[in-house]
């Protein structure tokens, strides 16, 4: 029996751009999902607050200002929230390609857990100057929904890339 072990060292290897665009779109979807139905079942919140807050983003503050449902909010926020995941996955599989990180399915989660807490950090400490209203969403809910679009986007790469 033969024990191979992989090397984590940087390699001129190309990611599968297209499956990381889809596993980012996947990603997030579920990312999307989960907070919709955390904030309607188990905060029992505003489930369009989230919605407005990203739709923000594009529309200005105006946005925030509405209540309950509007098919222009939610557009616009479907819009930037997967343009988003769509960058954010293919960030990741940036990451992982020329690492190798994706030699197995745990190092792949791992590495996509990782991602998922950086990102956390870097939506709602660092662009939280940009747009002041995601400081409203720090916590655990949103730090393990964003550990779950890492693990869901690493999953989906791995399972979809052409090697």
């Amino acid at each position: 029996m033969e024990l191979h072990m992989h090397s984590h060292r940087w390699v001129a290897r190309q990611p599968d751009w297209a499956a990381a665009a889809v596993a980012g779109f996947g990603a997030g979807g579920i990312l999307m999902v989960l907070e919709l139905a955390w904030t309607a079942f188990i905060a029992q919140g505003d489930p369009w607050l989230a919605t407005r807050m990203v739709a923000a983003m594009v529309l200005g503050w105006d946005a925030l200002q509405t209540t309950g449902y509007s098919l222009a909010v939610v557009v616009a926020a479907l819009v930037v929230h997967y343009v988003l995941g769509i960058a954010f996955g293919v960030l990741l599989a940036a990451v992982i390609a020329p690492f190798q990180l994706d030699s197995s399915t745990p190092m792949a989660l791992l590495t996509g857990a990782v991602f998922g807490v950086v990102l956390y950090a870097f939506n709602f400490y660092g662009m939280a100057g940009a747009f002041p209203w995601f400081a409203e969403l720090r916590g655990w809910p949103t730090l393990i929904g964003h550990i779950i679009f890492g693990l869901s986007s690493a999953y989906i790469y791995r399972r979809m890339e052409n090697p």
